[in-house]
């Protein structure tokens, strides 16, 4: 949320921010509080729209044999059937173990990138403490086939494939690309030439993340640069948000929700990425393209990321289907008129403790319920400046299932005043409603660790194939 320029003067990002102030900011615009839940909320149709009806627990590990049902229609899939070309670089992390699974059998014609999470981003390999494998294996991938790192900042990388793909393109089709950038994910790391943007800044996690925005920012303006070049900016509707979205001529761009832990930020939005807090679900967005009636402001309504898919759909011609949780809000972005959505769920999810990330939360006009554990980063943290200052997980702020907390947004959009004791017959009406999403829920998918999954059985790599 505070990691954008054209909301915190102090980062660095002056293509995101013309693109925004050219465009629609768009200020209640959510998603999933961790990374694979919020890539299914944006790619499938059917009913299955929300993670609780996909099986969906936490991020996929690279060892588990578990993907996005392969009984779903997904995004691209739809848009193939609209004529267009397809084409995704950068982040997957839909599940792996099986080529089913993976991108060019979910409908995408190529895909450059890799298909897991939290990787280095000069060497491609995973991280055995984040991910509990006892290896280190390689995630890069062309297509099917596996690629050796050549040591080069992955941001880059995605640019230049980014930019092939667009002067590539035959411009007798319309063209879908979903750029999820890594950035700016965690492993924190970026080229010295942009930590030193901001020398201001003491804190050397702060001073690289920072540097690690303007990085991907100079990249978009990259991208940018190249739809001009190719005569195809005028054209293009892009949207842009924290953790999933889609530029769309079709092209697309990917964040994820500050986690303070990492040196992102929210403020002042409460929470954190793992938090079912605003902080953790309320994401950085806008669109921006000329087709737009209504542009150079901020749109207040409410939207999900299963709003997206619909949306997209009907932006590019199609007719979404009916009786999904996803609402086509394309009409209402292109003339600024009021949203279809007044309500959602933030999360559920039935696995039992030890909890890592916060279990239930809706939403319903003004006010917002959280049952039970609302995630291990309750607070309000401000970007750290100096050594020292860095957030830690607080273990210590274990609510159980019966707790309950009422905040109204309208009138405390950053959650510091608890209501549930105080508005009992809004408590229960919200109760009321998130129990009947309860009963649509599909039992959670989370599978333990395997073996056959090592790296050391496909030549360094983590592959699919194994399950």
């Amino acid at each position: 949320w505070n990691d954008v320029g054209f909301r915190n003067p102090d980062i660095k990002s002056p293509n995101i921010d013309k693109l925004a102030r050219e465009g629609v900011i768009l200020d209640q615009s959510y998603v999933q509080p961790i990374c694979t839940p919020r890539f299914i909320s944006l790619f499938f149709k059917h009913v299955q729209n929300y993670p609780l009806k996909a099986r969906s627990h936490g991020v996929i590990l690279p060892q588990q044999a578990a993907c996005a049902p392969l009984n779903f229609t997904y995004l691209p899939q739809q848009l193939k059937q609209l004529g267009y070309a397809t084409h995704i670089v950068g982040k997957w992390h839909l599940g792996m173990c099986k080529w089913e699974c993976t991108p060019t059998y979910r409908g995408f014609d190529t895909f450059y990138g890799f298909y897991n999470g939290a990787e280095d981003y000069y060497n491609h390999t995973i991280s055995s403490e984040l991910f509990y494998a006892h290896v280190n294996g390689i995630d890069f991938r062309n297509n099917k086939d596996p690629i050796r790192s050549n040591d080069t900042y992955s941001t880059y990388l995605y640019t230049l494939r980014a930019n092939q793909v667009i002067t590539q393109h035959d411009q007798t089709k319309p063209l879908f690309l979903y750029l999820p950038f890594q950035s700016v994910h965690q492993p924190i790391q970026v080229p010295k030439v942009y930590e030193d943007m901001y020398k201001n800044i003491e804190n050397k996690g702060r001073r690289q993340f920072s540097g690690m925005v303007t990085a991907m920012d100079d990249a978009i303006g990259n991208v940018i640069n190249t739809l001009k070049k190719t005569g195809m900016y005028n054209e293009t509707l892009i949207i842009f948000t924290s953790d999933v979205s889609a530029k769309h001529y079709h092209n697309s761009l990917k964040l994820n929700g500050g986690w303070p832990k990492y040196f992102g930020n929210n403020y002042p939005l409460r929470g954190s990425k793992t938090t079912i807090y605003e902080g953790g679900t309320r994401a950085a967005a806008f669109i921006h393209g000329t087709m737009l009636k209504k542009t150079g402001y901020t749109y207040s309504g409410m939207m999900h990321a299963v709003d997206w898919m619909p949306t997209i759909v009907s932006a590019a011609g199609g007719t979404p289907v009916p009786g999904i949780d996803g609402l086509n809000q394309w009409p209402s972005l292109l003339n600024g008129s009021e949203s279809k959505r007044s309500e959602f769920i933030y999360n559920l999810d039935d696995l039992p403790p030890p909890f890592c990330v916060g279990h239930a939360a809706i939403r319903s006009g003004d006010y917002k319920l959280i049952q039970g554990f609302p995630g291990p980063y309750p607070g309000w943290y401000k970007p750290p400046q100096y050594d020292g200052e860095d957030v830690v997980e607080d273990k210590r702020f274990n609510r159980t299932y019966g707790d309950y907390q009422l905040f109204n947004l309208k009138d405390d959009p950053n959650e510091h005043e608890d209501l549930s004791l105080k508005k009992g017959d809004i408590l229960k009406q919200l109760l009321a409603k998130m129990n009947k999403y309860r009963e649509d829920m599909v039992a959670a998918n989370f599978p333990n660790l395997d073996p056959k999954s090592s790296p050391t059985n496909y030549n360094g790599f983590w592959s699919p194939g194994w399950c």
